[in-house]
């Protein structure tokens, strides 16, 4: 990663207006601000000259008033050509505004050393491929052996300061995608775009059955279960939060014969039970468990969920090839709050995702005569 420079000179306000500025040269301005963040940059165009800084930095980055308000407060939080400025001050074409944000640490998260497959990074972001069985946040119970512990490591291996801020958390259970911002900002940016269904997540899962129709949106409100808060419901009444998956289902296959025992199941008749599908899943609002919950919902659960699952369903067999719930957060997508750029990333099939496939790829693959599926 690249490490911003600063050139030029800083101005240092003394508290005695009458006195004047100290002149900072560019050694000594580069140690001043080693405190920063890379600055957020706008110079000033010629529609926008007289404007005020703060209504030229909301135009072009939509800083929020709040984060101006905490720069204005810091010595070279917000300035203009390199001179300390309250938000109301008017800028000029030609002129170069600046919002720099103080460096933050996560104090309070233990720095471990953890293996990162990291995807994507610069100053502002970082991309990683979580791996299932590891949680995203310390929580209680879980204060070690977090991605955020081996971030915090990783960060500061480097000599780097940053707070961990992620944009979006995936279960233990669930391997793939998860976005890191590297400052307040980024963070606030995402989470807007996130809310603004601008922001692209799709999965893959196993799951029992066939879904009919082959793609479909579900459109159904979730809230937590009354008698077991820990779960979450869909509810029919209208309560709840809106939630809506969009499913796709890409395979399925009938459970391989070397899984079942030939002698119990020669008279059984096909149904939803004896099939698996490969789906792909697209989110269009982020509730807690609102992939499992929906699937389960339409009756086909995810393979290997030990909290949605549906008994009739199961199969000891299936549920003995993989130890965890078989989703993936596959792609993320969403513009870079700071180049602007429309981005895109993709974890792999996970290790212990192929296997399974390869096993049921060894019983017959679905066959679309079969129409009462």
């Amino acid at each position: 990663m690249i490490t911003p420079r600063w050139t030029g000179r800083v101005v240092k306000h003394l508290s005695d207006d009458a006195a004047p500025p100290v002149m900072y040269g560019t050694t000594e301005n580069m140690e001043l601000l080693e405190h920063y963040y890379a600055p957020l940059t706008v110079v000033v165009r010629e529609e926008d000259e007289g404007k005020k800084i703060r209504d030229v930095l909301e135009k072009y980055y939509k800083v929020s008033g709040k984060l101006l308000g905490q720069a204005r407060l810091t010595e070279y939080g917000l300035t203009i050509n390199e001179e300390r400025v309250y938000t109301s001050a008017p800028v000029q074409a030609g002129e170069v505004a600046r919002l720099r944000m103080l460096r933050e640490e996560s104090t309070d998260i233990l720095p471990q050393p953890m293996p990162l497959e990291i995807i994507y990074e610069d100053d502002f972001l970082l991309i990683v491929n979580k791996p299932a069985g590891v949680v995203v946040h310390p929580t209680h119970g879980h204060y070690t052996n977090t991605l955020a512990n081996g971030v915090v490591h990783y960060w500061k291996s480097k000599g780097e300061r940053y707070r961990f801020r992620p944009i979006h958390r995936l279960d233990e259970e669930t391997s793939g995608i998860v976005a890191i911002a590297k400052n307040g900002y980024v963070h606030q940016q995402l989470s807007e775009q996130m809310q603004q269904d601008d922001f692209d997540k799709q999965y893959i899962a196993f799951v029992y059955g066939r879904p009919s129709p082959l793609t479909a949106l579900i459109d159904a409100p979730i809230d937590r279960d009354t008698e077991q808060p820990h779960l979450r419901v869909v509810f029919d009444d209208g309560c709840g939060y809106p939630s809506q998956t969009q499913y796709t289902v890409l395979e399925s296959f009938q459970t391989p014969p070397v899984l079942l025992d030939s002698l119990a199941n020669e008279n059984k008749e096909l149904d939803q039970s004896d099939i698996v599908s490969l789906v792909r899943l697209k989110l269009f609002t982020g509730r807690t468990h609102q992939i499992r919950v929906h699937m389960s919902s339409i009756g086909h659960p995810l393979v290997g969920d030990k909290f949605y699952y549906n008994t009739s369903m199961q199969q000891e067999e299936i549920e003995q090839l993989i130890t965890r719930h078989a989703l993936h957060a596959e792609k993320l997508a969403f513009t870079h709050p700071i180049t602007k750029q429309y981005m895109e990333w993709t974890a792999p099939m996970p290790a212990d995702f192929e296997p399974f496939k390869i096993m049921m790829q060894k019983g017959n693959k679905y066959d679309s005569t079969i129409n009462n599926l």
